[in-house]
């Protein structure tokens, strides 16, 4: 395991060969599953994901986004939002499981950031089951690589569940400058027997090398873990946890739980230009975006 470790740190990609075997649940295990099934836990999240689409049309409106391309595949591209040259930035990896929807879904994030002098870079990537979990965590480095040989800068990364999942990868193998991770998975082991590991095919030994929570935290790390007061004990746990290990092994971190928000509405606050969310973001950008 000690190899697996310093793999991952060093962004090796020899690691993935160890997620080739496959890890289908035979049975589902109801109390994980109702825990990490957040479609089926908040009912009205069809509402919440039309705010969200909403969102992002009348954003692009505003700011169209010039398009990127980190890679040869159709779903390999990036959403670039533009603050100016020099400017900090702020890469948001979207969620969806690893097996959901793309950067067009969450272009809202770009609007209040871009108006704190920030570049927003929102990736879209391949899904599972076309691909495997660890080849999309390496075309989130694909991305970020372009961002940096494109701006100069290593940026913030945040995400959401899956991709707050990828920002921790990010930040752990030096390619991010700091991590927000919005309901993120870090232990990905629990989802081994619930109906999600259909697509996504993990068997112990993958999920556990693929999991943050086991890779050491880098020097100088910052990392925030956010989830909604409202989500399942499950993910308030996993974000109480990634803070709570990397801040032993000497890492800044922050745990936040929002109050009553779920696993969907924990994106409210990036609505609001003035939220504490986009706040922390900007600020971050600012201070911590650096060649």
């Amino acid at each position: 395991m000690a190899v697996i470790m310093a793999d991952q740190s060093s962004g090796s990609r020899a690691f993935l060969a160890d997620d080739d075997v496959p890890g289908k649940p035979q049975d589902t295990d109801a109390v994980l599953e109702a825990q990490y099934n957040n479609r089926a836990l908040v009912p009205d999240h069809p509402t919440v994901m039309a705010r969200w689409k909403a969102g992002s049309e009348a954003a692009r409106a505003a700011c169209p986004p010039q398009v990127l391309h980190y890679g040869p595949g159709v779903r390999e591209r990036i959403d670039w939002f533009d603050a100016g040259k020099g400017a900090p930035v702020v890469v948001f990896i979207h969620g969806g499981y690893w097996q959901a929807l793309d950067a067009s879904w969450f272009s809202f994030v770009a609007l209040h950031l871009l108006a704190h002098g920030v570049s927003v870079a929102i990736p879209t990537y391949d899904l599972a089951p076309t691909v495997r979990l660890g080849r999309i965590v390496d075309q989130m480095r694909d991305a970020v690589d372009l961002i940096h040989d494109r701006t100069g800068a290593r940026p913030v990364v945040s995400g959401h569940s899956a991709g707050g999942h990828m920002a921790a990868c990010l930040l752990a193998d030096g390619r991010a400058s700091a991590a927000v991770s919005i309901s993120g998975v870090f232990d990905l082991e629990p989802l081994i027997p619930t109906s999600l590991n259909v697509a996504l095919d993990l068997n112990p030994t993958g999920a556990r090398a693929l999991s943050p929570i086991h890779w050491p935290a880098p020097a100088g790390a910052v990392l925030d873990c956010i989830v909604g007061g409202a989500e399942s004990d499950a993910f308030l746990q996993q974000s109480r946890d990634m803070a709570g290990c990397w801040s032993a092994q000497g890492a800044e971190t922050r745990f936040e739980a929002l109050p009553g928000l779920n696993h969907f509405t924990v994106l409210d606050p990036l609505f609001d230009a003035d939220s504490p969310m986009v706040e922390r973001l900007a600020a971050l950008a600012h201070a911590r975006t650096a060649g």
